[in-house]
């Protein structure tokens, strides 16, 4: 037997989405169509044996004005979740004469009596408050176009839409989009999805989406009949729809979006919170301020470890996306949300990533997120894979959130969490591949168990690699003698970055490495303090008791190289120091720890 969708436009210019599913849920046919001549041809295959063809649009309509006597009856229920019906009559030119449904229906010699116990019929079905009823939604999802919903509004709510049909799988009846018939055309619907730059792309992804809806309506009816009603009469028309469950309550119109957390009552909060399209759509409020956030919190973790010394590659972070959040708003394990609060569950809505050179150097970023943020959680994702036995994903995940002090310079971040993700540069290129062929590509079944082991050999080789480059730093800087004068004239005065870095490694022969970029930078303040050479700036240090410094300093982890020479000229020369040009930018850390250095000034 084949269960059939038509979500069906009103005439014969617009797309008709179409979609056929199997006896066992399997969605095996999905397409649009335009003519009444391309759906009969479409769908022959399928109706010629028993089949129940679950169309979106009237088959029967005999009032001349106002609602069918089925529409009141829905709206009376559905109405107050958005899921009402619009009113249908014989006033309307579409319907004056035979509806086109039911036109449709006769050439497919189907019966349309919802009561009828023939093997070939069709019936009138509402996507709307069936996704209601099976999904369990506060109000319908905002997914078809109107005035004010945005691209990407519409792009999220679709996608919530689809990612709870695909939750479905393991339902009663199930609902298998991934199979070897459909699974290629249902991917290829979410790549039209999220990869849409006009609405009408998505238009046509989205009558698509609702046929299958629809012939999952007609599957579900015929498996629980005792779940489902039919509203109105065959004589009059009528609408049939999963039941609306007896203990769902609608979400209060803009309380969802305009309530402070913890306003509403435990029943009300319940209902919203369980709602993922209510969640999406405060989302989607709230992103422009969760971008702004993004943007503050990179600032405050690249300061934090610039003020360091850390030698880091990068400090990059985003927001997630209205697609991504909504996605994982929809994600259900045996018919229940994941997420029963996805806007205060879904911890990465502010995602950083720290990329470092060298395996030590995660730890030193660790060290410096634990001292100056509230770390709620550090997980070493290469530990756990590790205590399996096996090779593969490396890299340490933090949630974290300023001090109660720190909130206070940064109000818009009081009681905001990131989630800071530390790897090296080779664990984030074996995890950036590994998850676009795994979650990007398709991996035939025959090649899945080859490519698991050609991941866990790489990342055991980068693992190896990891500890070799770790190894050639510590050598260097080991071995790094004092600098050979260049012979080149350069019409740029500073001490250039090379030789700093040999100079500074010989002078601090127990600091790490420093970035590139931190080397140009100090030297751009030590051309500011007047000191273009070497031999300059060896005299300058000559009367700077390091060892000193470093214990009232009280460095929590190694200090690279750039951070000490910036504690010793903090030290030779104060406040002239402080206010040099090129340090504007963090005058008051530089103060703090010039409070630190006068101390021991006071003490000596």
């Amino acid at each position: 037997m084949h269960f059939v969708g038509i979500d069906l436009a009103w005439g014969e210019r617009n797309p008709t989405g179409l979609a056929v599913l199997d006896a066992e849920g399997r969605l095996v046919h999905v397409s649009t169509v335009v003519t009444d001549d391309e759906v009969v041809a479409a769908l022959a295959p399928f109706t010629e044996g028993p089949c129940l063809v679950a169309v979106d649009a009237p088959l029967i309509v005999t009032n001349p004005t106002g609602n069918r006597a089925a529409e009141a009856a829905l709206n009376k229920d559905f109405a107050p979740f958005d899921a009402g019906a619009h009113p249908t009559n014989t006033g309307r030119a579409e319907f004056a004469g035979r509806p086109r449904a039911a036109r449709i229906a006769s050439r497919l010699g189907l019966d349309m009596n919802p009561r009828s116990g023939r093997a070939r019929r069709a019936i009138e079905v509402y996507p709307h408050p069936a996704t209601v009823a099976l999904f369990r939604l506060g109000r319908t999802l905002k997914y078809k176009s109107k005035s004010g919903r945005s691209l990407e509004q519409l792009r999220a709510e679709l996608l919530v839409l689809m990612g709870l049909m695909e939750s479905l799988s393991g339902a009663d009846p199930r609902l298998v989009l991934d199979g070897e018939a459909g699974g290629e055309a249902w991917r290829g619907l979410r790549t039209t999805v999220e990869r849409a730059q006009r609405k009408s792309e998505l238009r046509v992804a989205e009558d698509q989406v609702d046929a299958v809806l629809c012939a999952y309506v007609a599957l579900f009816a015929t498996t629980h009949p005792e779940r489902t009603t039919t509203y109105g009469t065959f004589e009059q028309g009528y609408v049939v729809t999963p039941t609306l469950p007896a203990d769902l309550v609608p979400t209060r119109r803009g309380a969802a979006a305009d309530a402070a957390p913890g306003a509403e009552s435990d029943g009300d909060a319940d209902a919203h919170a369980a709602d993922p399209g209510t969640a999406v759509r405060r989302y989607a409020e709230q992103l422009p301020e969760v971008r702004r956030a993004t943007e503050d919190f990179v600032q405050i973790v690249r300061s934090m470890l610039d003020d360091a010394g850390i030698n880091y590659l990068t400090v990059t972070g985003r927001a997630k996306t209205m697609t991504s959040f909504a996605a994982k708003a929809a994600r259900t394990v045996d018919g229940r949300p994941v997420f029963t609060d996805p806007l205060r569950q879904i911890l990465d809505q502010i995602g950083l990533r720290v990329i470092t050179y060298v395996h030590s150097d995660v730890q030193a970023v660790v060290d410096v997120l634990n001292e100056q943020l509230v770390v709620h959680d550090d997980r070493d994702m290469g530990e756990e894979t590790a205590s399996e036995g096996r090779f593969g994903y490396s890299s340490r995940h933090l949630q974290v959130e300023l001090e109660d002090e720190d909130e206070q310079a940064h109000p818009h971040l009081a009681g905001r969490m990131a989630q800071v993700q530390v790897r090296t540069v080779l664990q984030h290129a074996w995890a950036e591949f590994e998850h676009d062929i795994r979650y990007k590509g398709t991996i035939p079944d025959e090649h899945v168990p080859d490519f698991d082991r050609r991941f866990t050999l790489a990342a055991g080789l980068l693992e190896l690699a990891d500890r070799e480059f770790s190894t050639i730093r510590e050598r260097l800087t080991e071995s790094m003698a004092e600098p050979e004068p260049s012979q080149e004239p350069s019409a740029d005065p500073r001490i250039t970055a090379r030789e700093l870095a040999a100079f500074l490694a010989g002078q601090y022969a127990d600091a790490g490495w420093s970035r590139t970029d931190h080397y140009e930078w100090i030297g751009g303040l030590l051309l500011e303090l007047g000191i273009t050479s070497l031999v300059e700036l060896g005299e300058v240090l000559r009367s700077v008791d390091s060892a000193s410094i470093a214990e009232r300093m009280g460095y929590q982890h190694p200090p690279t190289a750039v951070r000490r020479l910036d504690d010793a000229l903090l030290w030779v020369h104060g406040d002239t120091y402080v206010g040099l040009r090129d340090n504007a930018h963090r005058v008051p850390a530089l103060q703090a720890r010039l409070a630190r250095l006068a101390k021991m000034r006071q003490e000596s």
